[in-house]
């Protein structure tokens, strides 16, 4: 399995591999060692994260959403050009071309298990199609916390 995670310490981005039956996860920049929580695999499936211990986890199509944005945006781009010369069946082909594409995409990509807290994606685990998709609610109850936490003087107690 490929982690990719944003180290609690230093903050940088890092993609580690990881075995199931390992112990911790390793930062390669600041050493940080990251003990596997208790209950982090279940029947072989992840149901922690490894990073920040939370259960909530999501899965998504692993596919760069700036990358899918473009492709979309540059077919409507080249076919409001092919109209705005009168090109009719031109403009189709292009908007036409456009959904394919993503359509072919959206049916080779693989997903990733994404922590709704922290952010670290996990590559290359099995069982994923019984898991649940993005959930707006969790998403914002974890924006909300962390803004909270980010308006929060440096010397308040945690509570």
């Amino acid at each position: 399995m490929n982690v990719t995670f944003a180290c609690p310490r230093c903050g940088r981005s890092s993609a580690v591999e990881l075995k199931t039956n390992d112990a911790s996860l390793r930062c390669p920049h600041c050493q940080l060692e990251i003990e596997q929580p208790a209950g982090a695999f279940e029947n072989g499936q992840l149901e922690r994260c490894l990073v920040c211990p939370s259960n909530d986890l999501f899965v998504r199509k692993d596919f760069p959403q700036r990358v899918g944005v473009a492709i979309v945006v540059t077919g409507f781009a080249i076919s409001c050009v092919t109209w705005n010369f009168y090109l009719t069946k031109l403009t189709f082909a292009v908007l036409f071309a456009t959904a394919i594409i993503d359509f072919v995409l959206f049916a080779i990509v693989g997903e990733s298990l994404t922590c709704y807290r922290c952010g670290a994606q996990y590559r290359g685990l099995e069982g994923l199609k019984n898991r649940q998709g993005f959930d707006l609610e969790i998403h914002e109850r974890y924006r909300q916390e962390a803004a909270r936490l980010a308006q929060r003087p440096a010397g308040a107690a945690k509570g």
